[in-house]
């Protein structure tokens, strides 16, 4: 029986799982897999993956200097310890996350990006096999640009709500972008309450539909991954599009769905279609700043997600800290 996951991938889209639970990530036969500080807090809970905390731990004991420094290196070693056991499952790449406390400064991304690829290279793990997720704050975005220009650093620009946002990260030739869905709709059933916002009426669809186009038109290479998704409707308005990472509840009903799931976006018809006037705002960081806060939106939920991230990364944090001084 072809499944609805099974057509969604036929209409080209690649499927990557959303989850730091490598052990459910099998099931539904991904390319790629993606995590962050909130996922891997989720599975690091879990009796099943404590071997992982225990090699994270003694990695950080290991280690001179402070207490701090020492939690800082079991924090690295279980977020890589998390992505060599993904990708034993997996085909492709995995993503894994920079500090969000690190957003809006450029230098020590870079620096962190450096520290994850050399950990990875130490267990085995090419960084070919690896997107570093940054923020796609003005400083993130310009750290990725020279990641991948100077290191051959392959990112993944994350908590991405808004056009500027897109329109730098590409400029900047970064690997993917991960256009959050979801977390746009969130949004405007809050501050904009009253329509359905269905399947190609949810804003973050559109969202993702008017990056997708404007892509195609110009050429950019910059792969477009829909992330953070609500409902299966959204996942099926999008299909066609470049990558979807989609979380595992979600694979699941599409694993038991039989519906029908059209293409509906098309790298050649948006070449072709509706023209864009270009712009550009890689290099202009006035421009940027203010087109970010000309939408409310983005403005809003790119600080929102980054204070979140930061969050869970510090309860993480105070979970190996509490393990590494017992």
């Amino acid at each position: 029986m072809t499944t609805s996951l099974d057509l969604l991938k036929q209409t080209g889209t690649v499927v990557v799982s959303d989850s730091g639970d490598f052990e459910s990530i099998d099931v539904y036969k991904p390319q790629d897999a993606t995590t962050n500080p909130s996922l891997i807090l989720q599975a690091a809970g879990k009796a099943g993956y404590q071997r992982l905390i225990n090699t994270a731990v003694e990695f950080g004991k290991a280690k001179s200097g402070s207490i701090d420094d020492k939690v800082e290196a079991a924090t690295d070693r279980l977020l890589v310890e998390f992505g060599k056991e993904i990708l034993k499952i997996i085909p492709g790449r995995v993503s894994t996350e920079v500090d969000a406390r690190l957003s809006f400064d450029k230098e020590a991304t870079k620096a962190k990006a450096k520290e994850l690829i050399a950990l990875y290279e130490s267990v085995g793990i090419a960084k070919e096999r690896i997107l570093i997720k940054i923020a796609s704050t003005w400083e993130g975005i310009q750290a990725a640009r020279e990641l991948e220009r100077d290191d051959g650093i392959h990112c993944n620009l994350t908590l991405l709500f808004g056009f500027a946002q897109a329109v730098a990260c590409a400029e900047a030739g970064v690997t993917l972008i991960s256009p959050f869905v979801g977390r746009i709709l969130d949004w405007y059933k809050k501050n904009k309450p009253g329509p359905s916002y269905q399947n190609e009426e949810d804003p973050g669809v559109q969202s993702v539909q008017k990056i997708f186009n404007y892509y195609k038109q110009f050429g950019y290479k910059t792969i477009v991954m829909g992330a953070s998704f609500r409902n299966t409707g959204e996942i099926k308005a999008l299909a066609g599009v470049d990558f979807l990472t989609i979380s595992p509840s979600l694979l699941e009903e599409l694993k038991n769905d039989t519906a029908p799931v059209p293409k509906k976006l098309d790298a050649q018809a948006a070449a072709k279609g509706q023209a864009f006037a270009k712009v550009t705002y890689v290099d202009n960081e006035p421009e940027f700043r203010w087109e970010l806060l000309q939408d409310s939106m983005a403005f809003d939920k790119l600080h929102e997600g980054i204070k979140k991230f930061a969050e869970d990364g510090e309860t993480l944090k105070k979970l190996l800290r509490e393990k590494i001084s017992a």
